[in-house]
């Protein structure tokens, strides 16, 4: 997750609290959608960014869990993210992802 990207979702926590977001992510594999749940649950692990130290405790999903998904427009979930879900490893990153909520997710 690069450097802007985190301190807008600082920001944004700053100013609605963390209780109030939810952080959806897209990567396109298991572990580098890992590092940007803990970057915004945990802290950045890298020690490189505005979050580096900073755990914020946010909800973090990825697009292709079904929390998310159930919640999307089918005909737009598919336009938007139907061929992507057929090439990803979909078991591997909800699994890295949801760990990472159940160890660091507060909210």
């Amino acid at each position: 997750m690069d450097l802007e990207i985190q301190q807008r979702i600082k920001d944004l926590t700053d100013k609605h609290g963390a209780e109030n977001i939810v952080v959806v992510i897209g990567g396109a594999e298991a572990e580098a959608s890992g590092l940007s749940a803990e970057t915004v649950a945990a802290g950045d692990p890298t020690f490189a960014g505005p979050l580096a130290g900073v755990a914020l405790g946010l909800a973090v999903y990825h697009v292709v869990e079904p929390e998310i998904k159930d919640e999307c427009d089918p005909a737009v979930y598919d336009e938007q993210c139907g061929m992507m879900e057929m090439v990803l490893d979909v078991d591997s990153i909800i699994s890295e992802v949801s760990s990472i909520r159940e160890q660091f997710s507060k909210y």
